[in-house]
C-alpha cells in the first residue's frame, strides 16, 4: 500500500502565499503521476495539478502562472508552491498518487487524509 503523508497548508492572505508537501512512503514497484486535488462543500474533487516522473505537470486552468508543481522522485515527494492566493482557493487539498504495488501491475489512485487551505483577510 502507499501512504500519503501531507503538510504545510492553513490560513494564507488574498496575495499570499503557501506550500503543501505531500511524501510517499509504504511497500510499492514504482509511483506515476503524483498531484494535487481539492475540494470545497457542495462540490466534485477537483484536479489541482498533476506531475508525472518525467516532470510533465498539468495545471487546472484557474491556478495556471500561480501555482507551481516540483517532484522529487528519489524522495517520492512532491511539492505545491502556491502564490497570489485568492479566496475561491479555499478548500481541502488531498495529495494523490497514482502507484504500481508490484510489477506489471495497472497504476491505482492513493490518497492522502487531505489539508485544509483558508484564503483569507
Amino acid at each position: 500500500q502507499v501512504r500519503l503523508v501531507e503538510s504545510g497548508g492553513g490560513l494564507g492572505q488574498p496575495g499570499g502565499s503557501l506550500r503543501l508537501s505531500c511524501a510517499a512512503s509504504g511497500r510499492f514497484f514504482s509511483i506515476d503521476a503524483m498531484g494535487w486535488y481539492r475540494q470545497t462543500p457542495g462540490k466534485q474533487r477537483e484536479l489541482v495539478a498533476t506531475i508525472t516522473t518525467g516532470g510533465r505537470t498539468n495545471y487546472a486552468d484557474s491556478v495556471k502562472g500561480r501555482f507551481t508543481l516540483s517532484r522529487d522522485n528519489r524522495k517520492n515527494t512532491v511539492n505545491l508552491q502556491m502564490v497570489t492566493l485568492r479566496p475561491e482557493d479555499t478548500g481541502v487539498y488531498y495529495c494523490n498518487s497514482q502507484a504500481r504495488l508490484y510489477n506489471g501491475w495497472e497504476p491505482q489512485n492513493f490518497w492522502g487524509q487531505g489539508t485544509q487551505v483558508t484564503v483569507s483577510s
